[in-house]
Parts: C-alpha cells; structure tokens; sequence
C-alpha cells in the first residue's frame, strides 16, 4: 500500500535534530508536501549484531520501519555529529535496514535524500560521511545541505530551499 506522505523527514537524536526535524516537517507543510517524522531514538531497534540477527532474525520495528521508509519517495535525514561521524542510532538502524533484502541497496537506490545537521561539534564530518554511505548505498543526494549550530541557526529559507531542490527531484526506477 502507497503512503500518502511524500516527506520522510528522519530524526537521529532526539534533541536539537528532532526540533530541527520538526522544522523541516512545519515548513513542508506550508509548502504542500505531505510529511512524516521518524525519530529513530524512539523506535528502540537493539544495536545491530550479526550473532542476534542469525539467532533472532530481524527485528519487528526494523521491518515495520523498513516498510515505512520504502512507501515515501522523499527523505531528510537530520542527524549530529558523533566523535566526527554518523550517530550510532542512525548506523544500528542502517543495518537493520540492510539485511532484510538481498539486494542491501534496496531502499535507498535512486532516492532523493537532503542531508541537514544541528550539532555542536560543527556537523561537517558527519555531512561528509553520510554523503559517502548514502552515496554508496546509491542514493541521489542533493548537492545542497543544511549544517546549523546554536551560533548559525538555521534559516526558514534556507530549509525551504534544500525542501523544493528536494521535492524536484524524482525517485530514480531502477
């Protein structure tokens, strides 16, 4: 069944990034898209280990997740920064996510995803590394993306901008 959200608007903290998310998801609305908040803090996926994947399979949140994420064509990811990279929370969820097909791609081949950041550490090592994994996973990331901290908030216009490069964007079929 096709969701009627077209935004998946994904939190990795639930801090600054969900209030930020938050903001994306407002902002959205006011510009006629149809968005839905993940907060991965609140999901409680277990921390991803192959041994508990071979002895209890996947986890029921990580299918029902998975599910969701598949049925909405557009996503933003706002995540911190942790120790200079990606927040655990989105890195456990990442390979729940990618053992439930055999194609590990599967979800994240040809979709446009927007990258934004509140962090206190600055949030440039973890836009780099997620643009790399989500490069890789062969996502179509837009070029634009969002790094804001308590001194350089972000602006309504600057997530309306990155939103509508977004929305232009259209689901590669691969």
């Amino acid at each position: 069944m096709q969701s009627t959200n077209n935004l998946l608007v994904i939190s990795a903290s639930n801090g600054e990034n969900l209030k930020l998310a938050m903001r994306f998801a407002e902002i959205s609305e006011n510009l006629n898209f149809n968005p839905e908040i993940i907060d991965l803090t609140e999901l409680e996926l277990p921390l991803y280990n192959p041994r508990t994947h071979a002895a209890k399979g996947i986890p029921s949140n990580a299918k029902d997740l998975s599910k969701k994420m598949a049925s909405i064509p557009h996503w933003v990811i706002c995540a911190p920064e942790y120790n200079g990279s990606i927040p655990p929370v989105f890195t456990s969820a990442l390979a729940w996510l990618s053992v439930q097909d055999d194609d590990f791609r599967y979800l994240f081949n040809g979709r446009p995803i927007a990258m934004a950041s509140f962090s206190g550490g600055g949030g440039m090592e973890l836009l780099m590394s997620l643009r790399i994994q989500l490069t890789h996973l062969g996502a179509q990331v837009v070029g634009r993306q969002l790094m804001s901290n308590h001194n350089k908030p972000a602006t309504n216009e600057a997530i309306k901008d990155l939103l509508n490069r977004l929305m232009q964007m259209k689901p590669l079929k691969l």
